[in-house]
């Protein structure tokens, strides 16, 4: 049976990981079984962070609602304003409100004057 050299294929197969760990450090860059279980899990954690990173606006965009409406005296809380809003059918979500909040808070004034009436 005549030898085959099957070095082209494996050796573009690991370069095209490498590629992908070249930022990593140490041997998570340089040896080809620790790039793959590295890169695997970074491409879970990113895939997880994805769904977080929404969370943690929403969050972000809730407290920063809160704290105006609280230091305006609006509606008192956040919880208030938001639902004077849903019976208001003033749909607004709360990404535009919280810049709202933070640029112009007295638009969020006259928004919840909009509400009351």
């Amino acid at each position: 049976m005549t030898r085959v050299k099957r070095g082209y294929t494996a050796r573009r197969r690991r370069t095209k990981i490498r590629v992908f760990a070249s930022t990593f450090r140490g041997a998570h860059s340089r040896l080809t079984r620790t790039i793959t279980q590295h890169k695997m899990r970074a491409l879970v954690s990113s895939q997880r962070d994805r769904g977080r990173q929404k969370r943690n606006f929403r969050r972000l965009w809730i407290t920063r609602i809160n704290a105006v409406t609280r230091e305006n005296k609006v509606f008192h809380s956040y919880s208030r304003l938001i639902h004077n809003l849903y019976k208001g059918q003033l749909l607004l979500n709360r990404k535009i409100l919280a810049q709202i909040a933070i640029s112009n808070k007295n638009c969020l004034y006259m928004i919840s004057n909009k509400i009351i009436k």
